[in-house]
């Protein structure tokens, strides 16, 4: 991995932003894990997102090609989100990521408090 903040980074950070906020990645996972969602499903499954905050989310996912948004020509209407091939091939490294943080999560635990302290 190259450290050049200037060139060839720059551009990751930016796009590992968009999916790297708080809900972005519950998100993701919960699509992952469940399938395809309504919003009011979505809203319930993750705790403590507002509507608005779910709304934003999904648009950012959805311009950035991760997230698909279907909707049907009901009434009232029917909208459903569901990973895309581009946002499935996010997974595995995700999954990664989670296992490196569960795996040491009591160490960084243990260390945040000791830091707190000093």
């Amino acid at each position: 991995m190259q450290n050049n903040f200037e060139g060839t980074i720059c551009p990751a950070c930016g796009i590992i932003d968009r999916f790297g906020d708080k809900w972005s990645l519950r998100i993701l996972v919960l699509l992952h894990t469940e399938g395809t969602l309504r919003f009011n499903e979505i809203l319930k499954r993750i705790p403590n997102i507002s509507q608005r905050m779910l709304s934003i989310s999904l648009k950012s996912l959805e311009a950035d090609k991760l997230v698909s948004r279907k909707i049907y020509p009901e009434v009232p209407p029917k909208v459903e989100y569901t990973l895309t091939s581009l946002g499935k091939s996010l997974i595995p490294p995700l999954e990664g990521l989670i296992d490196w943080a569960l795996d040491h999560a009591e160490e960084i635990t243990k260390h945040r408090e000791k830091f707190g302290k000093e």
